[in-house]
């Protein structure tokens, strides 16, 4: 029989979904069962969203459409950063795709070399070490533990840029897994490091910017330092601020070589982005904007109930997140202790028994590159969260 290419022995299924398959078996088998594994906000779009994308549907014209997105969607998206403080793109700056995780796949096949280094710093995202070792370029993990409020420090990144020359700094914020969100003042530190190593492609995968707390606001590299832009790419997404996650719209913004070279991909991997749901996230970026606007203050409210059930946990450390929808403690504390006999040895053991025994899923941390903490996602219904939350804090107390 003839062989698999060798790059997928390097492919791995996502260590998160693995989790909620294993979530979804016990509901179906009948157990009690409350997710706070999947990333996805669990909310849905406004009525003008479906109604944007019934009228596509309507004058459908069965034709294929832009490689790079249509002039509708592409002023759309440049709107919208526009409204970030993101200024100065045009539509030949821009490139879409088929949700943000395919935008990050084309810029690694259009920037990376096989051998190039990619450096990210951790926790991070899974899919970006999928994708490393997909397109067979080497990654340098910068580990940012929870004593430091999981952000990068920019004497870290200044020794990683000297020591390993990148080609590729991918940088995330607000954070997955962490729900950290990097200050004014972090974010100015950090671009006056990236100004000294001009080689390096700096991505910004920014898609939880409009979820953002406590008046912290979102700042971005090019806020701070303008002189990136000619290497610096921002990547952009419908699926969290929207609910959109299953529509799979994407944007880039960047140097037009760049939005060059990710429609010529497009071209040859999915020629375009659907019609249906290209009216829709026209609607969706230009239409009203009050369900993110109540979502990310629901999330916060949420947030803030997650944080007081950690803190209530002994010897669990839980620094404070200010976006996205995840908080990521640290749960060291429960390593080489037992629940009802089972030995836990690692964060991967933890989450197990945490989901045998009390029917909680979340995922371990070692999925994002930090062994010991575990991934809350707090987007479950309302009425569910104090119980997940309660019951967390009954596992724990059940420790030995």
């Amino acid at each position: 029989m003839p062989l698999l290419a060798r790059r997928m022995g390097r492919a791995k299924p996502s260590a998160i979904m693995a989790v909620a398959e294993k979530a979804k078996a016990l509901k179906a088998a009948g157990r009690d069962i409350i997710s706070f594994s999947i990333g996805v906000p669990n909310f849905l779009p406004g009525e003008h969203v479906y109604a944007a994308a019934r009228e596509a549907l309507q004058h459908d014209s069965g034709q294929y459409g832009s490689n790079r997105g249509t002039d509708a969607l592409l002023d759309a998206f440049l709107a919208h950063i526009k409204s970030l403080g993101l200024e100065g793109y045009g539509r030949l700056n821009c490139a879409t795709g088929i949700g943000a995780k395919h935008i990050l796949y084309n810029l690694a096949e259009a920037l990376l070399d096989e051998g190039d280094t990619i450096a990210f710093p951790a926790p991070y995202w899974t899919t970006y070490v999928d994708i490393a070792e997909i397109v067979n370029a080497k990654y340098v993990v910068l580990p940012c533990t929870a004593a430091q409020d999981y952000k990068l420090t920019p004497a870290q990144l200044d020794a990683a840029l000297a020591e390993h020359r990148p080609k590729v700094f991918l940088f995330n914020n607000p954070s997955n897994p962490t729900g950290m969100v990097y200050s004014k003042d972090e974010i100015g530190a950090l671009a006056k490091v990236l100004v000294k190593y001009p080689d390096t492609w700096i991505i910004t995968d920014d898609i939880y910017n409009r979820m953002v707390f406590d008046d912290l606001g979102y700042h971005n590299f090019l806020h701070a330092d303008s002189s990136l832009r000619d290497r610096l790419i921002f990547v952009d997404s419908l699926s969290k601020t929207y609910g959109m996650p299953g529509w799979r719209v994407g944007f880039m913004a960047g140097p037009e070589s760049v939005a060059k070279a990710l429609t010529t991909l497009n071209s040859n991997h999915i020629t375009n982005v659907p019609e249906v749901a290209v009216a829709a996230a026209i609607a969706a970026l230009t239409g009203p904007q009050d369900v993110p606007a109540a979502k990310t203050r629901e999330f916060q409210a949420k947030r803030d109930q997650v944080l007081a059930a950690m803190a209530a946990i002994p010897g669990v450390v839980c620094p404070r997140p200010q976006g996205a929808f995840y908080v990521f403690p640290d749960c060291s504390v429960a390593i080489g202790k037992s629940h009802n006999g089972q030995r836990i040895e690692n964060d991967v053991d933890l989450c197990n028994a945490l989901l045998e025994a009390k029917g909680v899923a979340c995922v371990p941390g070692s999925a994002f590159g930090s062994p010991g903490a575990i991934r809350i996602s707090y987007t479950c219904p309302t009425a569910q969260l104090p119980e997940g939350l309660r019951r967390i804090q009954e596992f724990f107390a059940e420790l030995n």
